[in-house]
């Protein structure tokens, strides 16, 4: 082929792809792009962030989990300590009654199975002020064991219960979990 005949097919060659014409689907061949610039990892400022919200996500969930032990901490002595309380006013406030007290109707019991209570013998304690007039109450439990000897003596109460207003504060034995024991309504006084 002469010189002009392959300048004249370059130029033509070159021309059919140059122009908005449709070129009947025909599209360039693509070529891998060049793996040696990559380095595997993301660039640094985007590492650096993503790293910085993962430690960030990861303090806030301890802070939170730290503040809602605390306050589960802080609510549980707050519930013993109410407990401590209305049980040394109920000791104190029966010392002193001589037989079952004033307030044995007005006081029902009833066992809490030991798969809700962690295996710990429990007595739910229902107290009832049937008066017309506000009133506190002092409640005496006895545990006994199968010869009905008192075993443990735990006191529950409530305090300025309105007319027709009831409580229900739980007796728990300290005893060994597979203590035989049943609890008894010794003393209820109303004061």
């Amino acid at each position: 082929m002469s010189a002009l005949g392959c300048a004249f097919a370059v130029v033509t060659f070159a021309g059919c792809g140059g122009d908005d014409e449709d070129d009947g689907g025909a599209s360039p061949t693509p070529t891998a792009p060049d793996t040696a610039s990559f380095s595997g990892t993301a660039p640094s400022a985007l590492a650096s962030q993503a790293a910085s919200a993962i430690a960030s996500a990861r303090a806030s969930a301890s802070a939170a989990a730290s503040s809602a032990s605390a306050r589960a901490s802080e609510f549980e002595a707050s519930v013993e300590a109410d407990a401590a309380h209305s049980s040394a006013a109920a000791e104190d406030a029966l010392k002193d009654v001589d037989g079952r007290g004033n307030a044995i109707s007005d006081v029902g019991m009833k066992g809490l199975p030991r798969n809700e209570t962690s295996g710990m013998l429990a007595v739910l304690v229902t107290i009832t002020n049937k008066t017309d007039d506000t009133a506190s109450y002092a409640v005496q439990i006895d545990f006994e064991d199968s010869d009905g000897k008192v075993v443990e003596t735990r006191y529950v109460g409530a305090e300025d219960l309105g007319p027709g207003d009831r409580e229900q504060p739980i007796a728990f034995s300290r005893q060994a979990d597979d203590a035989q024991l049943t609890p008894r309504l010794a003393k209820a006084q109303r004061y």
